[in-house]
C-alpha cells in the first residue's frame, strides 16, 4: 500500500472527492472481488503471484493459483451489474509454446495462436503454462456474459529498473529463453508501452474492440541484442541466447498488427 500512495496519481487527486483510492482484495475470494468490484464499470485484471521470497521463482502450484484468481475475477466481473468492460493481461507465452514436430505451423505467429499445454508441462514452463491456463479459462467463464471482455498478451517486460521491482516473473518468463531466441520469438515490450496498450483497448472495447491483442515493441534477434538484454537483467547472455555465438535464425515471425492498428485508429480519432 505504501508503494501505490507513492505513485504520481495518488499525488495528484489527494483531497479531491473523485481522487484515486485503493483497496486489499484476496483473488481467491469471490465475494472479496465482488466487494472491490462494486460500482466500477471497468476491470483491468494485471495480477501475477510472485514468490515474496525470491527463492522458488514462478512454481506449478502457482500456475495452478493464477487460474483460480482469473476464474474469480470473470466470476465477480459477471456477478458486479455496473461492470461493463475487463482488460485481462495474459502474456505473449500464452501463444508462442507449440510442439512443431506435430503440427505444421505458418510462418506468422499472431493473436490467433494459442501454447499447447502439453509443451508447457513437457518443458516445466510453469509461467507460460499458468499465463494460457489463465487465460483461457477468462475467455470460458465470459461467455455469454454481460460485459466484454479483451485481453493483451505482452512479450518480455521492460522499463527503467523493472526487472528488480518484478524478479519473479522476469525470471520465469526467459526459462527457455535461448529456445525462443533461436526461433525468432524472444520479444521485449516496454511496461509504459503496455499501459497505453491496456487505456486503448479498453476504450476501443465500447466499438469494435474484442478478441485477443500481441503487444511487443522489439524481437532480439542478434547477439548484440541478446548481450545487451542480459546486461540490463543483470543475467548470464547463456540465459538468453545459449551456448550459440551467432544470431538467431527466426524460424517464425511475431505479428501484432492487429494492435497497431486499432492504437493507430484510437489515435487519429482522439
Amino acid at each position: 500500500m505504501d508503494k501505490l500512495r507513492e505513485m504520481r496519481m495518488f499525488e495528484q487527486t489527494r483531497g479531491h472527492s473523485d481522487g484515486v483510492s485503493a483497496v486489499m482484495v484476496k483473488v481467491t475470494d469471490i465475494e472479496s472481488l465482488c466487494k472491490a468490484f462494486h460500482g466500477c464499470r471497468g476491470i483491468f485484471h494485471t495480477s501475477a503471484f510472485v514468490d515474496p521470497t525470491g527463492v522458488s521463482g514462478y512454481t506449478k502450484y502457482m500456475a495452478e493459483l493464477e487460474v483460480e484468481a482469473s476464474e474469480n475475477v470473470i466470476e465477480a466481473c459477471k456477478r458486479t451489474e455496473s461492470v461493463r468492460r475487463c482488460v485481462f493481461t495474459s502474456s505473449l507465452l500464452a501463444c508462442v509454446w507449440h510442439d512443431i514436430a506435430v503440427h505444421d505451423l505458418p510462418p506468422v505467429v499472431d493473436h490467433n495462436y494459442w501454447s499447447e499445454e502439453s509443451v508447457c508441462r513437457d518443458k516445466k514452463l510453469w509461467y507460460a503454462l499458468g499465463k494460457t491456463m489463465a487465460e483461457r479459462a477468462a475467455w470460458r467463464m465470459a461467455e455469454d456474459s454481460d460485459f466484454k471482455l479483451a485481453t493483451i498478451c505482452p512479450g518480455f517486460l521492460t522499463g527503467p529498473d523493472f526487472f528488480h521491482r518484478n524478479s519473479t516473473s522476469s525470471i520465469a518468463y526467459l526459462k527457455a529463453g535461448h529456445e525462443m531466441y533461436a526461433k525468432g520469438i524472444l520479444a521485449t515490450t516496454d511496461v509504459n508501452k503496455v499501459a497505453e496498450a491496456h487505456v486503448c483497448v479498453y476504450e476501443a472495447l465500447r466499438n469494435t474492440a474484442c478478441g485477443r491483442y500481441i503487444c511487443f515493441d522489439h524481437v532480439i534477434l542478434t547477439e548484440g541484442e541478446a548481450l545487451e538484454l542480459a546486461r540490463q537483467m543483470g543475467m548470464p547472455q547463456q540465459r538468453i541466447s545459449g551456448n550459440s555465438p551467432t544470431d538467431s535464425y527466426a524460424q517464425f515471425k511475431l505479428c501484432n498488427r492487429k494492435l497497431l492498428r486499432l492504437m493507430s485508429r484510437q489515435s487519429r480519432c482522439s
